[in-house]
């Protein structure tokens, strides 16, 4: 394991570009009263678990083992991209290979079996042999560590400004089945992505509410960074979250702020029911902006 002893933010920063906390910070929009007020009202109508189908979270509802839960979140949200239709179908035929206990099957797995199990596999641009070396990186996770929250916990410092650091830290956990080949299941910081899907998964394991499962107690939802798409972006221009015109880690880290002046221990409380718009025919932007 690395000694992280003496890291801090910016270091993780210089591996992502310049990045400055303090231009985030003097360029973060403070929502007004009337948008922190609507954004709560947001929360309380759409923030329930009756509004989460067909979103792939609801792959984790069906685990009570957190150690099987954390194993089925990150594969449900490394896949969730494209049609949601083709998300949920690749989701499932992952996890059919996985029954009765997905941290059991990776206890016993090789490279060999996990490539001849998923050869066929293909979602989008993602292969049988990304999903072979993904699932191989966690078991050499696990077999270290003994669970995916453990490792993350050694990669979290408290001090730390955000979650960022972390991030990096556990994607080179997680790579150690790539062979340093690149992998569409996991983002690459270091290229300034906004980690969308892995920011989705540590808002489903850290949170604990009607929507997000949780478990990961020991990390705090303070530190989390806004899982950040074009469909988000868009929404946080419109209501003036950023004025940034690239959806990558600079703008996640901006509009996290400027939620985090709403609520400093939970910045990410209005992700789930702000990507409510435009997918729910009762949830459009222009009706949320009219009130």
């Amino acid at each position: 394991m690395r000694n992280r002893r003496g890291l801090v933010f910016s270091s993780a920063i210089e591996k992502i570009g310049p990045l400055s906390m303090s231009y985030i910070r003097m360029n973060t929009t403070t929502p007004s009263p009337i948008l922190e007020e609507t954004l709560e009202h947001l929360y309380g109508k759409y923030n329930k678990r009756e509004f989460v189908h067909p979103d792939p979270l609801e792959f984790l509802y069906d685990y009570n083992e957190p150690r099987d839960r954390e194993i089925v979140g990150l594969i449900a949200s490394s896949l969730a991209y494209g049609r949601v239709s083709q998300i949920n179908k690749s989701v499932s035929i992952i996890l059919d290979q996985m029954i009765p206990s997905p941290f059991g099957f990776l206890e016993v797995a090789s490279m060999e079996s996990l490539l001849r199990t998923f050869s066929s596999f293909k979602h989008r641009f993602t292969t049988g042999e990304e999903i072979a070396a993904m699932l191989f990186g966690m078991k050499n996770v696990i077999m270290k560590y003994g669970s995916l929250y453990a490792c993350f916990k050694t990669r979290f410092i408290n001090n730390d400004e955000s979650i960022l650091p972390a991030i990096i830290e556990f994607v080179e956990d997680l790579s150690s089945g790539f062979n340093c080949r690149s992998n569409s299941l996991l983002p690459l910081p270091a290229k300034r992505s906004a980690c969308k899907r892995l920011n989705l998964f540590l808002r489903w394991m850290v949170r604990r509410d009607d929507v997000d499962p949780g478990g990961w107690d020991d990390v705090p939802t303070s530190r989390l960074i806004v899982p950040l798409d074009t469909h988000m972006h868009r929404i946080c221009l419109t209501l003036g979250l950023t004025k940034r015109k690239q959806a990558d880690m600079k703008t996640a880290l901006e509009i996290t702020d400027s939620f985090r002046a709403v609520v400093p221990d939970d910045p990410v409380r209005y992700d789930f029911a702000l990507t409510r718009l435009g997918i729910r025919k009762d949830a459009d932007l222009a009706s949320l902006l009219d009130k």
